[in-house]
């Protein structure tokens, strides 16, 4: 398992990405005004000082050895410079990186020195300086989003699309952190045997049969993460696995596994955008029948976007898959269009029957006969002849 990518590999997420885009457009003040923020003179003297109180400095001179691996960590991570190693008083076995540009400097806690190998030690600070990385590179962009999100959820009415965004970032961090500790242990088994061992302090980790075990509960459990700093233990290896065998289906696997499927109640930043463009391009696939379409309807369209427009561009029903959406959605769609066809009373029923015709396609049919019995008031016998006409139209 080893002769995996290098450092050059070593690139941001699809969903780092998106989130930084998504920030520098809808909050330009706020991205201008925290990337102005940096760590003055003051304050980095008030870290270093807080540093050498709380913990033991790990001296270069008398821990040469440690020193030597991280040195070693840093050179296949492409990192130079000056870099300073602390303990903690903690017990259980875990490593941080207290971020400064152009310094490093980590603080391991508990036993890890004394439990690890060295090649599981290089996965440590590999880690960490995965880490740094990324806070480091393209002018701290990176940086800048992780703050504003941290910023927005630590403020008095944060918003629940703000938190499910900090949290699926930090989730995609971790897992970019995970791909620093293979290269600077030079393969894949130590970064695997260190996670487990930092999870779950065992003494001897197999590798090989974890990754079976992730498999073996990747097999029965199919949903998303739902951890809130670092993803599930089993994820961050089938992650890191996936990425050092340069899998193909690494980018839809890390979408189904750390973002999951659209859904109304787990919304983010980027995926309120994304649910806003399905659902124009939803409600023109709807107008497509003109037969539904009248004053009344398009003033209930254009209460939803007043900036519609005669060139909306309606979106394929295969952009509504299961895999793609969960049931919320589907109830959200099927809510639009039985609305639509309440609008204009004179076109209630090909409305309804272009709704129905929608949610057959869609799958969401036994879901739209709550919001046809709640909304339009229908009655078991209404049910069932309104049943009836939509399977005379699929004979014909």
């Amino acid at each position: 398992m080893s002769c995996g990518p290098d450092f050059s590999a070593l690139e941001p997420l699809t969903y780092h990405t998106r989130v930084v885009d998504y920030l520098r457009t809808h909050e330009p003040e706020v991205w201008r005004w925290a990337s102005e923020r940096t760590l003055g003179s003051e304050q980095l003297e008030s870290l270093r000082a807080e540093l050498l109180r709380d913990t033991y400095r790990i001296d270069a001179q008398a821990h040469g050895d440690v020193h030597a691996a991280l040195a070693t960590a840093m050179q296949r991570l492409g990192l130079a410079g000056t870099a300073t190693l602390y303990q903690s008083s903690g017990l259980e076995m875990n490593a941080s990186l207290v971020f400064v540009p152009g310094e490093i400097h980590m603080v391991l806690q508990g036993p890890l020195l004394e439990r690890l190998s060295p090649e599981e030690l290089l996965a440590v600070f590999g880690h960490e300086l995965a880490h740094h990385l990324l806070w480091s590179r393209d002018d701290g962009q990176f940086l800048v989003a992780d703050r504003i999100l941290h910023d927005a959820i630590s403020a008095q009415g944060s918003s629940d699309s703000h938190r499910e965004t900090y949290r699926r970032y930090s989730l995609h961090t971790e897992v970019f952190a995970d791909r620093g500790s293979a290269i600077a242990a030079g393969a894949l088994e130590p970064a695997i045997t260190t996670l487990v061992k930092v999870v779950t302090g065992i003494g001897t980790v197999d590798a090989a049969a974890y990754l079976r075990q992730a498999e073996e509960i990747e097999s029965t459990e199919q949903g998303a993460s739902t951890g809130y700093s670092h993803p599930e233990t089993f994820i961050r290896s089938r992650a890191l696995a996936l990425w050092w065998a340069r899998d193909e289906g690494l980018e839809a696997w890390l979408r189904k596994r750390l973002v999951g499927a659209l859904d109304l109640d787990q919304l983010d930043l980027p995926d309120q955008a994304r649910l806003q463009t399905l659902t124009r391009g939803f409600l023109a696939h709807y107008l497509t029948d003109t037969s539904c379409v009248s004053d009344a309807v398009m003033a209930q369209v254009r209460g939803l976007f007043p900036d519609w427009g005669e060139d909306e561009q309606g979106v394929d029903l295969a952009s509504f898959t299961p895999d793609l959406v969960s049931d919320s959605v589907y109830r959200y769609l099927n809510a639009l269009m039985v609305d639509l066809a309440l609008a204009d009373p004179e076109l209630r029923d090909p409305g309804l029957l272009r709704a129905g015709r929608m949610a057959g396609a869609l799958g969401s049919f036994d879901a739209l006969q709550v919001n046809l019995q709640r909304d339009a008031g229908f009655n078991k016998r209404q049910l069932d002849r309104y049943k009836r006409q939509l399977a005379n139209e699929v004979s014909a």
